[in-house]
């Protein structure tokens, strides 16, 4: 079993937007760069609720298009996540270290990847492995931005024209992280807030382990 073509698009593009949030939950600053910096030393874990809205470009006679999901998420550097989804359609996304899994259960179907290849060649893993704002910055440029919307927004544009990713906004409030909007490629934009964040919380290993549910087609790329 496949996933349709349409659908197969949208959550291929989601998940470069996706992966980021395994960088970016936790307590932060409202000074610019030196707070990134500082959090990026400080956050190892974190867990919150989110909603997440994927605008597809809009095309000639068409309005954009827009899909909203909500769901739960937690994270543990290096390079491990869980996100599972919630509304519309059930989905987990699972980070191991080793292997990408994706869990759609409509379709009782898991898609498996080899996580470095899959997060090695987006900009997203580098942030992810950056120590420090330096080795960061050797990718992103970085940028603080303006005010808005009550947030305090820092801006990461890749030096490569090569990958998936336009740019990545970070936005803050009251020293925690309150939103990520992405702009890809395809000129698609995902905008996550998040709710109830919880900062260096204690996750056991397992939240981590992936076994595919009996019966479920396993798909491996």
């Amino acid at each position: 079993m496949t996933l349709p073509i349409a659908r197969r698009a949208l959550l291929s593009r989601s998940l470069f937007a996706i992966v980021f949030v395994a960088i970016g939950l936790g307590s932060a600053w409202a000074d610019g760069l030196s707070s990134l910096e500082g959090f990026m030393r400080s956050a190892q874990s974190g867990r919150a609720d989110f909603t997440q809205t994927v605008t597809a470009p809009s095309r000639a006679g068409e309005a954009a298009r827009s899909k909203t999901s909500e769901g739960t998420f937690e994270f543990q550097r290096p390079n491990r996540f869980r996100f599972v989804y919630t509304k519309p359609f059930a989905q987990t996304l699972v980070a191991d270290g080793k292997t990408l899994w994706m869990y759609d259960m409509d379709l009782n179907q898991v898609t498996a990847r080899q996580q470095s290849q899959v997060l090695g060649s987006t900009p997203a893993a580098l942030l992810a492995s950056a120590p420090n704002l330096q080795a960061l910055e050797k990718d992103f440029t970085l940028q603080p931005e303006p005010d808005q919307d009550g947030l305090q927004w820092v801006s990461a544009t890749p030096k490569s024209r090569d990958g998936q990713l336009q740019r990545v906004r970070v936005g803050f409030k009251n020293d925690q992280l309150a939103a990520l909007d992405i702009l890809d490629s395809f000129g698609q934009r995902s905008v996550l807030s998040f709710r109830n964040l919880q900062s260096n919380p204690a996750l056991p290993a397992s939240t981590f382990d992936f076994k595919p549910p009996a019966g479920a087609d396993v798909i491996r790329q």
